[in-house]
């Protein structure tokens, strides 16, 4: 039976978890509404959740510039987060499983030099000669993917806890008894038992390659065609303020202008992008959570 104090606790936390849920919820709502809110309404009133008058040229703006070019760069970033968080998954998790290991030889070296990639890194100049002189990777494919496939540190780290504090290790002994080898080992039993971490790690490798529009904007400078949505849409942005700053210097730019949603338009772009994550992230929060709670325990 719940004490005074327990219902106390309780319902401080639930309303402390309610205040950051809404300061969470509120900002995306708001960007909505104002991809929905008619360009001169919203430079005259501002950004409200009752706006004045309700539009959805920004969204149709934006298709009937570059439809085929939404739909496209739509494509290749769909293609790229599978792609690259499926590779990043795999490396992550052969990693983590051999730096749990007590037994590993070297194993305090390697977990070093994992760590210290946390704290230094090449730097951009030497990263981007490497890429387009060594590797040639300059307006390819690759330059979406390989850049942000090297691992990061925190989620090798984060998830050699969870094999560590998650995977009993009576039951992987069972396995080599009966004479599994390693590799099945971490097939058959490590990485079944470890489904919420591997949803955790998913999840952030996802966000980063869907979200990441710097490689595009380093690497591809001719091929735009290869341009991810984050890409696009930061060029379409690029091409109003480009259009905004110059418009006393061209002819019928006022015009031209007029018919551009410029207010509305950035949060439809915004809209766009952050449109998927948040359509997919509900249905794997438990895992998400859990992942989190667990691979956080220091191993």
């Amino acid at each position: 039976m719940k004490t005074r104090e327990d219902k106390i606790f309780n319902c401080i936390g639930h309303i402390f978890m309610i205040l950051l849920t809404a300061m969470a919820l509120i900002p995306i709502i708001l960007m909505v509404i104002s991809s929905l809110t008619d360009n001169n309404a919203l430079i005259a009133n501002g950004y409200s959740f009752l706006p004045e008058k309700w539009s959805t040229y920004a969204y149709e703006w934006v298709f009937s510039s570059s439809s085929s070019m939404v739909f496209k760069a739509y494509g290749i970033s769909i293609i790229l987060t599978a792609v690259g968080t499926t590779l990043s998954l795999a490396i992550t998790t052969c990693l983590a499983y051999g730096l749990s290991k007590k037994d590993l030889p070297g194993k305090n070296v390697l977990t070093f030099l994992v760590f210290f990639t946390m704290l230094f890194n090449g730097g951009l100049v030497p990263t981007y000669i490497n890429y387009t002189s060594v590797f040639h990777i300059k307006d390819t494919f690759w330059a979406l993917l390989f850049p942000s496939l090297l691992m990061s540190a925190f989620n090798v780290l984060l998830m050699k806890s969870y094999f560590v504090t998650g995977v009993p290790d009576e039951i992987l002994e069972a396995a080599y008894i009966d004479g599994a080898t390693e590799f099945t080992t971490m097939w058959k039993i490590a990485i079944p038992l470890s489904k919420p971490i591997l949803t955790t790690i998913a999840m952030f490798a996802g966000i980063a390659y869907w979200n990441d529009w710097n490689n595009g904007y380093i690497y591809l400078v001719k091929r735009t065609d290869l341009f991810s949505i984050q890409n696009l849409l930061n060029r379409l942005m690029q091409n109003i303020q480009a259009l905004t700053q110059n418009a006393s210097a061209m002819a019928n730019a006022g015009e031209g202008l007029a018919q551009i949603p410029s207010a509305t338009v950035r949060m439809a772009m915004a809209v766009l992008g952050v449109l998927p994550v948040v359509i997919i992230y509900p249905f794997i929060q438990k895992n998400f959570v859990k992942g989190i709670t667990l691979g956080g325990v220091k191993g």
